[in-house]
């Protein structure tokens, strides 16, 4: 292929949003392109986050199962003991056979898998640096470059004492003791699976509640329920300083002007994200971004100030959701293909794979009365599910928000067995305008986790 073979489009980034983009555009009849600088497809979620933190979580509340709940439905396997090696393993084969299957998707597609790292040229010209450099060119540019770990000021991650998200998922001992900065959804996910294999976790954050961008009464629930399962917090509290010394990461804290000095084995630092833009040539085309974070500035179509460039995923404002940026991807290529691209992003779900999880679509009870929104609420614990009975786990509810006047359903946040499929026929729901007069009528297979919709539904108007 000659170096400048045109493209109707290139995608610069192989992620969920960026392979997904490529693969629907390609779906549509562009040719096109897909730039990938890591050696495998998938970008972050699939090699170094949403799948291997999932694995890790999966294996870990097995072996918390084998260890505490098992003998109650009767089944007896002795004192369970942790492969480390072993697990890792097994997370790293789900990973490679998921990427693959990226691969195999966009190679049936007929796209093009260019690797190495892109850089924007012109308005339609795409230079690609690596073994075997190139330039495409292209009508339409589509920027999914995803995002990276913020480290603390002053607190560099070294990797080994001092770890991002990255380097959390591949110890190779449990730690003693984990510090945990950051109460957010990544921070809770891995300080469960490493609780569950032993280690003690302290998590540190700056805010008064954990995963603050949860209702308000989900995230009480989550917060006890984490306590019980022995992870320890340190809230409104602030790291000051931290340093290695010897095989030990030395924290100093500060909570309500009283200094506190702790130690911990692994230091992991959770405290948010960045766009990955950098050495993309933004500036040559002049496009925008928005301070401080530096997101890429859009329009609703997704397109940047210059028209034939489009960004989407976690280098634009909104959720960082792996499935956000491929609702963002598909719209992208069905507005480059003529067609009516859109999102709603009143319904995109949002999940913390903890124990229990945690899921919930639109605004949360605080944001509506913050708005002055009328709106009634209806709540259903699962200790009447029967399903829930059976399963062995009853912690947790649903909770369903709907327009007072109205009816139509507005949210809907869950903690409890099974939150993060449920959430799915809510999402649903909302996307569709129903009211929760219609989830109420919708006959649910009994005994199932989903009748607790149904039940919280029924309870907005009880």
């Amino acid at each position: 292929m000659a170096a400048e073979t045109p493209f109707d489009v290139v995608v610069i980034g192989g992620g969920p949003g960026g392979y997904v983009a490529a693969a629907r555009a390609a779906e549509l009849g562009l040719k096109t392109a897909c730039v990938e600088r890591r050696p495998r497809l998938g970008g972050v979620c699939l090699n170094i986050g949403c799948i291997p933190s999932k694995a890790l979580l999966d294996s870990s509340e097995f072996y918390h199962l084998a260890r505490t709940r098992f003998a109650e439905h009767g089944i007896g396997v002795g004192e369970p003991t942790v492969d480390l090696a072993r697990m890792m393993a097994r997370k790293d084969r789900i990973v490679q056979d998921l990427t693959e299957n990226v691969r195999k998707l966009l190679e049936s597609r007929r796209v093009e898998v260019v690797p190495g790292t892109a850089r924007l040229a012109t308005a339609d010209r795409v230079e690609v640096a690596g073994e075997a450099p190139r330039t495409l060119r292209a009508k339409h540019i589509i920027l999914a470059t995803g995002s990276e770990p913020v480290a603390l000021p002053g607190i560099p991650f070294d990797g080994r004492r001092v770890v991002s998200s990255t380097e959390a998922l591949t110890f190779d001992a449990v730690p003693g003791r984990l510090g945990v900065v950051g109460g957010g959804y990544i921070g809770l996910e891995l300080g469960s699976v490493w609780r569950r294999l032993g280690a003690q976790v302290t998590v540190i954050e700056m805010l008064p509640d954990i995963a603050a961008t949860l209702d308000g009464q989900v995230g009480r629930r989550l917060l006890r329920v984490l306590k019980k399962q022995g992870l320890e917090f340190r809230l409104e509290t602030r790291v000051a300083a931290a340093r290695t010394e010897g095989e030990e990461v030395v924290v100093e804290t500060e909570a309500g002007g009283k200094p506190e000095t702790l130690r911990f084995d692994r230091l992991l630092v959770c405290v948010g994200r960045r766009p990955v833009i950098r050495d993309l040539g933004l500036e040559t085309l002049g496009i925008e971004t928005v301070p401080p974070a530096g997101f890429i500035r859009v329009d609703a179509a997704l397109r940047t100030r210059v028209p034939t460039v489009y960004a989407i995923g976690d280098i634009v404002e909104g959720p960082m959701l792996a499935h956000k940026a491929s609702a963002e991807g598909i719209a992208a290529a069905e507005t480059i293909a003529g067609k009516a691209g859109e999102v709603n992003y009143d319904a995109i779900p949002a999940v913390v794979y903890t124990a229990p999880e945690v899921a919930g679509v639109g605004p949360t009870e605080e944001a509506l009365k913050a708005r002055g929104i009328p709106y009634v609420a209806g709540n259903s614990p699962f200790t009447g599910s029967g399903r829930a009975k059976c399963w062995g786990d009853t912690e947790g509810f649903v909770k369903v928000l709907a327009h007072k006047t109205t009816d139509r359903l507005l949210a809907v946040h869950i903690i409890g067995p099974h939150a993060a499929d449920v959430i799915a026929e809510a999402v649903l729901a909302i996307e569709l305008g129903a009211a929760t007069a219609d989830l109420a009528r919708t006959v649910h297979g009994h005994p199932t986790f989903g009748e607790a919709l149904m039940e919280a539904a029924m309870a907005v108007r009880k």
